[in-house]
C-alpha cells in the first residue's frame, strides 16, 4: 500500500482535464471540427506538432499559424455547445474530494485551461464552492509546468517556504503536473495515463495510481 498520511497536509491541488474531468473526448471532437474547417489533418496527425510544455490553447499558433486566434475562438464556440453532453467526472473523484473536505483540508484547482471554458464546465461536474482556490491558464506569471502556477494557486493558503511533500499534494495526470509539483517541493500524485504524452523519466517525489478508486482506497487505509 502507498502511504498517504494527511496529518500534516495543508492543501491538495488538482489538475482539471484528464484528472477530475474526463474531457478528452470532447476536446478532441471539437478540435477536429476546427481542423477540418481550416483544411488541416485530423488531431491524431496534428498533435505531433504539439509542444508538451505548452497548454492546449498556447499550441494553437503551432497548429494554425496566423489563423490561430480565429481557430481558437471557433474551438471555444464548438466546445461550449457540445461539452455538457460529452464530459463527466472520473469514477470516485467525488468521494476523494469529500474525503478532503470532511477533514477541512483546502482543495485547490490548478489548470492551464482558459477561464472561460473552465467556468463553463466546472459547475456541470462539481460544486465550484468546494475549491478554495482556482487558477487557470495565463492567470499566474507562467502556466504549468512553471512553479509560479502552483505558488499563485497556494498564495493565500500555504506560504512558499512551508510547501513540502507532507504539506502539499499536486494531483494530476501528466509530466507537466509532476514537474510543477517537484519544482515547488510538493508531492506529485499521478492518476491514470497522461492525455497527450508519456514520461521518459520517473520524478523522485511522485506516486502513481491507476485510478481514483485506488487513490481513495489508499487514503482510507492510510488514515483510519
Amino acid at each position: 500500500m502507498k502511504e498517504l498520511n494527511v496529518s500534516k497536509l495543508k492543501a491538495v491541488v488538482f489538475d482539471w482535464d484528464n484528472t477530475l474531468a474526463q474531457s478528452g473526448p470532447a476536446l478532441v471532437c471539437s478540435v477536429n471540427r476546427v481542423l477540418e474547417k481550416f483544411g488541416l489533418p485530423a488531431w491524431d496527425v496534428m498533435k505531433l506538432k504539439r509542444n508538451n510544455n505548452l497548454s492546449f490553447q498556447d499550441n494553437f499558433p503551432l497548429l494554425f499559424g496566423e489563423n490561430h486566434k480565429k481557430a481558437y475562438d471557433l474551438y471555444r464556440q464548438i466546445y461550449m455547445k457540445t461539452a455538457a453532453e460529452n464530459i463527466k467526472a472520473y469514477k470516485f473523484a467525488y468521494p476523494v474530494l469529500r474525503f478532503f473536505k470532511k477533514r477541512h483540508i483546502p482543495i485547490c484547482l490548478m489548470t492551464n485551461k482558459d477561464r472561460l471554458l473552465l467556468d463553463f464546465e466546472l459547475p456541470i461536474l462539481f460544486e465550484p464552492e468546494i475549491f478554495s482556490s482556482v487558477v487557470c491558464g495565463h492567470e499566474a506569471k507562467e502556466n504549468k509546468p512553471s512553479s509560479s502556477h502552483l505558488f499563485e494557486t497556494l498564495k493565500s493558503i500555504v506560504p512558499c517556504e512551508e510547501i513540502s511533500p507532507q504539506s502539499v499534494w499536486v494531483v494530476g495526470d501528466s509530466p507537466q503536473d509532476s514537474s510543477c509539483a517537484c519544482a515547488c517541493g510538493a508531492l506529485s500524485i499521478r492518476i491514470g495515463r497522461a492525455l497527450w504524452e508519456e514520461d521518459k523519466t520517473v520524478p523522485e517525489n511522485c506516486i502513481f495510481f491507476d485510478s481514483f478508486v485506488d487513490f481513495y482506497q489508499s487514503l482510507l487505509l492510510s488514515n483510519p
